[in-house]
């Protein structure tokens, strides 16, 4: 061997060990977490779903110009690594190149590596431009970024110059296939360099090429661009539906002592994936309602934060001395931080990396409530009031079924042999004017010949907002007490008009022994029409606008029936907000937001409605008795509730049928 293969060997050596000690640590902090985490189902899906996102970038393009840099540059990598790994091994071993392919093999393989590596380059010219001189506020500023651009930048152009300089200096019998190359090489022939020289410069990039690339290996590990190891394996165990349930606390387990997240070490290994894996993009910051509307939340931070935090007690964690672990609550993750959130899942959605941002807030809100009893003063009365009248408004539970009168609607207590079961929900049973969306959608119920029954004064919050809020125990008290009540008249059907019900019912009962076909009565109304049970004739000659809930849409994967409910509404003009379906905005109310005063920044619903204001929409359209409350008071706000009204689709589908 050389002198050269030695040097090489003995720093690549240095550089993939060095690496491996560091991915080493990472590793040992993601095991030494404490919480619990499985994602090892549906293994042939999660390939595909990996396959599409990772490969194909399908989520990345999903934001068009950055989308496409950061697919050309991860593609890039792809080829650009099969002509690195020939470097390598050419300078161990001078033949061992991979033209054993076969001549039109090797060619189409040195073609894609020139264009790949001009591309790339233009790639990284843009992400300066966006960086730079675009500067998008979620970018923020990173000298870990400016590291990244400057490595990967100067790695092109040392491919480029060493191709070069090549041609000039061996003639390769391939360097048609260059055509890149062989243009730098004609601009470089203007140096009048002898052929003997071009070859010796040539090899002084291909070093210069392979430091830089040991250089990555070492600087990987403690930088951003982890996300290139960490994507991948976080995309294969992301949560597979839309349908995310959270997990439930074992109450009955004598052996847990902490409830929810006091410290990092609280969450799971697949939590630390998540910080490994998050790209600083700022795509989840960008749609964020709390954080547009100057709330100290961003979804971005909180998760830079969190590893932060972790990176800090990086000794500890792996001495496992779990106890002088700092709290999770610091300086920048705050208390006022994690109330903002609305759980509207946007961030979660727009994330490339399928980071899980909202099940690490509400893990921390579950430690402030249950185990410190700090959270704002006014949910100590809604709390108060679910544990006395099972809804978070201080209600008298007999009131409950009040709604109804005059309606001749039937009691499961008097009769269950329905087709399906009505559940009513808090805000339809005590709010005045989701009163008369109930009132609507049982109208609609009659027409359309449905049997079905209430529970009346047997049912009871369903207790989704003490669980957003943080009081699992409170939540569970309530979830067993109605799936107790929903088993005994054996229920198998229900349809509601709350989102926020509909969810819990659907996907969360289910750890509890509630198993149920549940209905949103958007789809409900949907299938009615579809049927022809129902058939809307009165016209509505008005421009209508539709507000997507966040536990309709991002949480349940439901468009377009609440839309197609609208549209089979004769002469209806339906509008689109400028942000809508994936990217709607949130009205404010989510994530027990309903009950909690907004001290900080604009209030969120007041943005919503002035985004449906600018459609000129006569009729705001809802699907949610939260977000028909928090549309409406918005148009209070604007002075517009005179103007334009809010109106549920039960309602509009009660208008035109008779």
């Amino acid at each position: 061997m050389t002198w050269q293969t030695f040097l090489f060997l003995g720093v690549a050596g240095s550089a993939f060990g060095y690496s491996s000690y560091r991915f080493k640590i990472l590793i040992q902090m993601m095991n030494n977490h404490q919480g619990k985490a499985y994602r090892l189902d549906h293994i042939p899906k999660r390939i595909l779903t990996t396959i599409s996102n990772v490969l194909g970038q399908k989520a990345v393009l999903r934001k068009k110009s950055a989308g496409l840099m950061h697919a050309t540059i991860f593609w890039g990598f792809l080829v650009i690594t099969l002509g690195t790994l020939e470097q390598f091994t050419t300078t161990v071993y001078q033949t061992a190149n991979f033209q054993f392919i076969g001549i039109h093999a090797y060619s189409a393989l040195v073609f894609m590596e020139d264009f790949f590596t001009f591309a790339v380059l233009l790639a990284i010219g843009f992400a300066c431009y966006r960086r730079y001189i675009i500067r998008p506020e979620s970018l923020g500023k990173s000298k870990d970024a400016n590291i990244v651009l400057t490595l990967t930048g100067s790695l092109m152009v040392s491919i480029l110059l060493m191709n070069g300089f090549h041609i000039l200096g061996d003639n390769p019998w391939y360097q048609g296939a260059m055509p890149i190359s062989n243009i730098i090489s004609h601009l470089l022939s203007y140096l009048a360099l002898s052929s003997e020289t071009s070859g010796h410069i040539s090899t002084l990039f291909k070093w210069l090429h392979m430091m830089i690339v040991l250089g990555f290996a070492i600087y990987i590990p403690s930088s951003k661009h982890l996300h290139i190891v960490a994507a991948g394996p976080n995309t294969f165990l992301k949560t597979l539906t839309r349908e995310k349930a959270m997990a439930p606390i074992n109450f009955e387990d004598e052996t847990t002592t902490q409830y929810g997240t006091a410290k990092v070490t609280d969450r799971s290994w697949k939590d630390v994936l998540d910080y490994y894996s998050c790209t600083e993009c700022g795509r989840c910051q960008d749609v964020c309602p709390a954080y547009n509307t100057q709330k100290p939340l961003s979804p971005k931070m909180l998760i830079l934060d969190l590893k932060n935090n972790m990176y800090r007690n990086k000794d500890k964690i792996l001495e496992r001395k779990f106890d002088e672990v700092s709290h999770v609550i610091d300086d920048n993750v705050t208390e006022d931080v994690i109330w903002a959130c609305t759980s509207c899942r946007a961030c979660e959605i727009a994330c490339p990396v399928f980071i899980e941002h909202t099940d690490k807030i509400y893990d921390i809100r579950r430690n402030l409530v249950m185990m410190e009893s700090k959270f704002p003063t006014e949910v100590q009365t809604v709390f108060k009031n679910m544990e006395n009248n099972a809804s978070p408004w201080a209600f008298s539970a007999s009131d409950r079924a009040a709604w109804a009168e005059g309606l001749s609607i039937k009691t499961m207590s008097t009769d269950s042999n329905v087709d399906v079961l009505l559940w009513v929900g808090c805000a339809g049973s005590y709010d005045d004017r989701n009163k008369k969306v109930l009132r609507a959608f049982a109208n609609v119920l009659k027409k359309a010949g449905i049997k079905f029954a209430i529970l009346g004064t047997e049912e009871q919050c369903t207790g989704d907002p003490a669980r957003r809020i943080g009081n699992e125990y409170l939540f569970q008290t309530l979830a067993k007490a109605n799936i107790e009540t929903l088993n005994r008249y054996q229920v198998k059907k229900i349809v509601t008009a709350c989102p926020h019900c509909f969810n819990t019912l659907k996907n969360e009962y289910k750890d509890f022994g509630g198993l149920y076909e549940v209905h949103h009565h958007s789809q409900f109304l949907a299938q009615l029409i579809n049927e022809g049970k129902i058939k809307p004739t009165k016209t509505l000659d008005e421009t209508v606008t539709f507000h997507d809930s966040c536990y309709l849409g991002r949480w349940n994967n439901i468009y377009d029936q609440p839309r197609n409910v609208i549209q089979s509404l004769p002469a209806v003009n339906l509008v689109e907000m400028k942000k809508n379906h994936d990217e709607s905005m949130c009205c404010g109310a989510g994530g027990g937001r309903m009950w909690m005063e907004e001290k900080i920044g604009k209030r969120i619903n007041v943005t919503r409605i002035e985004q449906a204001l600018d459609t000129r929409a006569g009729i705001v359209a809802s699907s949610c008795p939260f977000c028909m409350t928090m549309m409406t008071d918005g148009l209070k706000t604007k002075e517009m509730q005179d103007k334009v009204k809010v109106l549920d689709i039960a309602e509009l589908i009660d208008q035109s049928t008779s």
